[in-house]
Parts: C-alpha cells; sequence; structure tokens
C-alpha cells in the first residue's frame, strides 16, 4: 500500500508555508560546490520533511537534492523504496525576490515514480498525483487537450544555457512559436504544463529531483513527452535528463519534428 498522499500534501505544504514564506525577501543564500544557490529555507524545508517521512514511514529510504552526490547515487543504487525531495526548486527566483518557486517531493518504487507533489507556496497551488489515479490542482482534475493553436501562435518554455549552441540558436534565430518563458524552476514549468500554461517545452537536462514529481503530474494529465534520443523522459538515475513536451498531442508531433530536426517548422 502506498503512503497517504493527503499526509504528504500537508507536510509539504505547511513546511513551505512555515519555512519558507516568512523568509522570502529576508535571507541571504550561499554557493554550493557546483556552483548552485542553497538558502537557510533549503535547509530547513530539508530537515523538516525529512523528519516527517521517517517518522511516518521509517522503511523508506530518504534522498534529497541537499545530499551530495555520493550519498544520492549509493541512495538510489540500494533502494527499492526511496523519497526524492527538492526542499525548494527556483532557489535563485527566491534569493532575489522572484517569486517562482516550488517544494517537489515524489516517491519512487523500483526505479518508476508512483507519487509527486509539487507545491508554490505563492499561489497556494498544490500539483499532485498518483500513478494511474489522475493528476490534479489543488484537488481538481487535471487534464491535456488541444490548445487549436499552430506551433508559429504557441508559447514555448526553454532555458537556453541548458541547450546544445546549435540548438539555442536556431530556436532562437528561427523562433518557429510565438514568444518564449523560462521560470526558472522545473517542478513549476511541468506543473504548468500539465494545467495547460503553455504549449511547448524543452529541456537540456533535468536532474532526478527536478524531474520525478513532474513527470508524473505530467504524464498523469496526459501530455506528451520524450527526450532529444527519443526516450521517456524519467529514469531514476543521477544523469541529467533531457525532455521534450507538450500538453497538445498535435503539437507536440509538430515540436518534437522541430526540435529533432526532422522537418522545417
Amino acid at each position: 500500500m502506498l503512503p497517504d498522499i493527503e499526509y504528504l500534501k500537508t507536510i509539504v505544504r505547511e513546511a513551505a508555508i512555515e519555512e519558507v514564506l516568512p523568509r522570502f525577501n529576508a535571507i541571504g543564500y550561499e554557493i554550493k560546490n557546483d556552483g548552485s544557490l542553497v538558502t537557510d529555507a533549503d535547509l530547513a524545508v530539508d530537515k523538516r520533511i525529512c523528519k516527517a517521512l521517517a517518522s511516518a514511514y521509517p522503511d523508506i529510504a530518504f534522498l534529497s537534492e541537499e545530499m551530495n552526490l555520493d550519498e544520492q547515487q549509493a541512495l538510489l543504487s540500494s533502494s527499492s523504496k526511496l523519497w526524492c525531495l527538492d526542499p525548494l526548486d527556483g532557489t535563485s527566483n527566491f534569493a532575489a525576490g522572484f517569486p517562482l518557486f516550488a517544494s517537489s517531493l515524489a516517491l519512487i518504487v523500483d526505479g518508476e515514480v508512483q507519487m509527486g507533489i509539487s507545491y508554490d507556496a505563492i499561489r497556494d497551488e498544490m500539483f499532485s498525483a498518483e500513478k494511474g489515479k489522475g493528476a490534479f490542482l489543488n484537488g481538481e482534475p487535471l487534464v491535456c487537450h488541444t490548445s487549436g493553436l499552430s506551433l508559429d501562435r504557441s508559447i514555448a518554455m526553454f532555458d537556453v544555457k541548458r541547450l546544445k549552441p546549435d540548438l539555442a540558436m536556431r530556436l532562437l534565430n528561427e523562433k518557429p512559436y510565438r514568444s518564449h518563458r523560462n521560470l526558472g524552476a522545473s517542478v513549476l514549468e511541468l506543473a504548468w504544463m500539465a494545467a495547460g500554461r503553455g504549449q511547448l517545452y524543452l529541456h537540456g537536462g533535468m536532474k532526478l529531483w527536478d524531474l520525478a514529481a513532474g513527470s508524473l503530474i505530467y504524464s498523469e494529465a496526459g501530455g506528451q513527452s520524450c527526450t532529444l534520443d527519443g526516450d521517456d523522459i524519467f529514469k531514476a538515475t543521477m544523469i541529467p535528463r533531457s525532455v521534450i513536451l507538450s500538453p497538445d498531442s498535435d503539437l507536440f508531433l509538430e515540436w518534437k519534428a522541430y526540435i529533432l530536426n526532422e522537418k522545417t517548422a
């Protein structure tokens, strides 16, 4: 039997509201060895959720973004059941006072995501999914649908810094979309795509905790996706995964073909 998702939503929501929001625009940050940022908010949410999960589900291992790579790899290699937490995705936004960030928790069982939660405390938006049971936003079903837009009238989300230069320049010079955005918070971007907030998405390399919950929320909403190699976007690995997707099934085929240079957009 899987854990109680309502309990999981409660601990994630309470941690974000009580540990993240009071620190927004009130604290500084540090730079980790990999060049990414970390704040007291990241660490406080990490500690609080780890403690709550260990108390309620002591048989499930816990992996967090805030661990070092050796710890993460060891847990991934040795655990059939594993929590995967990103305590604060969009830390750079948070540290800059830009209100786009979220906390994300997933349960991975035998290499597959079975439960996923992404919570945006600024907007009080709880995205959630259980495998085979659909995706939800604040309890209301999320269902991907056809937009009726052409590729050149669609909004795209992508971050050029994680794309190969030739692809990035082609996207910027040819502009097959109407305009593009980048939220700077992968777990929110995937959740927003599941909610139909944008039509096209591309990412050059998401880490495990960026992708785990969001990939389930998106797929349970019925969205189509693949990597730049044409593979499934989620695998339980520490190697970053690329993502191509569109919640519109017709646009997905056009977008994928354009990205993979299979035809002219």
